[in-house]
């Protein structure tokens, strides 16, 4: 089974929450185009003034998508 990696962009500010909810409605528009494999996407806020979207992608499809996409960084998912 190939490894799932989820990239992260980081959001700061007090608009930050509603910037990363917005982000994530682009990756699912990414997503669909570009017919992906995972479908898994989300959001997390920490406190007030930091967010985050996030997306998972194969391992195989990680380096097509961090150069298209940029995100900020990457971790591998756990989930």
């Amino acid at each position: 089974m190939e490894r799932k990696i989820k990239l992260i962009w980081d959001f700061r500010g007090p608009a930050s929450q509603k910037t990363a909810e917005h982000h994530e409605i682009h990756l699912r528009e990414y997503i669909d185009s570009g017919k992906l494999l995972n479908r898994i996407t989300g959001t997390d806020a920490f406190g007030d003034m930091h967010a985050v979207a996030w997306m998972v992608v194969d391992e195989s499809e990680m380096i097509s998508v961090r150069d298209a996409l940029r995100p900020h960084r990457g971790e591998v998912y756990e989930g």
